[in-house]
């Protein structure tokens, strides 16, 4: 028979204490890495809210991509732009059709997210994505901007499609240019595109 002295008793609970104290700490440590991950993933969704112009992250419909396009020539060595380019949805279309394509979008997950779906889409050679301020970021070499604004950002990015894209035709979906008059409309709801050709202004 195997007799158990206290002092082993003790020790078996200690050493046990210490096995779980090291369990907790680990899962403390799992669980906020992963709060402070999401947090930091969330957070760039969120900021927008508290620009002085809030533009947010919402993705293009298919018909609002197909109208784009009908805008666009195939297979041109024009180069276009996307302002707030998302998810990169508009560009890898853009891209696809023939046209070499890059966005600019704040949020740095969009972006890494846009270049990958490029990449499986077989297109990363023909576009770039930036992760800048769109008002900070110069559209004077670009034949085609693309933008999906909001009403209240509308007349600034007007002012600087004018004085930096002056060859450029313009694509606004969403909300129109409130001084430039269009060239064509595709009246679609929703999905109403507005063609501007800056050259003609």
């Amino acid at each position: 028979m195997e007799f158990i002295s206290g002092n082993e008793t003790l020790h078996n609970k200690q050493t046990e204490r210490k096995q779980l104290s090291t369990t907790a700490k680990l899962l403390l440590a799992c669980t906020g890495g992963i709060g402070l991950g999401i947090t930091i993933v969330c957070g760039s969704f969120v900021a927008p809210a508290f620009r002085k112009i809030c533009l947010p992250y919402v993705p293009a419909t298919t018909e609002q991509i197909g109208n784009v396009l009908k805008f666009l020539p195939k297979n041109n060595s024009s180069k276009l732009l996307d302002i707030g380019s998302g998810d990169g949805r508009i560009v890898i279309a853009a891209a696809k059709h023939g046209l070499h394509a890059e966005g600019v979008e704040l949020n740095p997950w969009l972006v890494y997210f846009s270049r990958l779906s490029a990449f499986r889409m077989g297109v990363s050679k023909q576009t770039r994505f930036f992760c800048k301020d769109l008002w900070k970021f110069n559209i004077k070499s670009y034949n085609y901007v693309v933008i999906f604004g909001v009403e209240q950002m509308m007349k600034d990015i007007e002012k600087k499609l004018v004085a930096e894209a002056t060859d450029a035709k313009v694509i606004a979906c969403r909300f129109p240019m409130p001084h430039l008059k269009p060239e064509s409309i595709i009246e679609d709801g929703v999905n109403t595109v507005w063609f501007y050709d800056l050259n003609k202004k």
